[in-house]
């Protein structure tokens, strides 16, 4: 599913105007990114949680220079689905 056909999908259930849930959606996104550049997690009862990973510092390899590199510690975002989410797709999934 991409932006676009979630916009469709809302508007169609809604009857929202298309470009009120486009916005919404671009508003949603540009908040919870905002909050991770800040450092904040985002908190989505039900749904799951944005958080900030802190990856640590480790070795790596460039194959094509055949030659070792360090990787700095560096921070990355990554999602949490909410347990019960993550049943419902197990289990639904598994189903088909």
């Amino acid at each position: 599913m991409t932006k676009a056909d979630l916009v469709s999908r809302i508007s169609d259930k809604t009857g929202i105007e298309r470009q009120d849930v486009q916005a919404t959606v671009e508003a949603f996104m540009e908040s919870v990114r905002d909050s991770l550049e800040q450092g904040n997690n985002v908190y989505l009862r039900g749904f799951g949680s944005f958080v900030i990973k802190r990856r640590a510092k480790k070795t790596g390899r460039d194959i094509l220079k055949n030659k070792t590199i360090e990787i700095p510690a560096h921070n990355i975002p990554s999602f949490k689905p909410a347990k019960s989410f993550m049943e419902n797709v197990k289990s639904k999934v598994a189903a088909k």
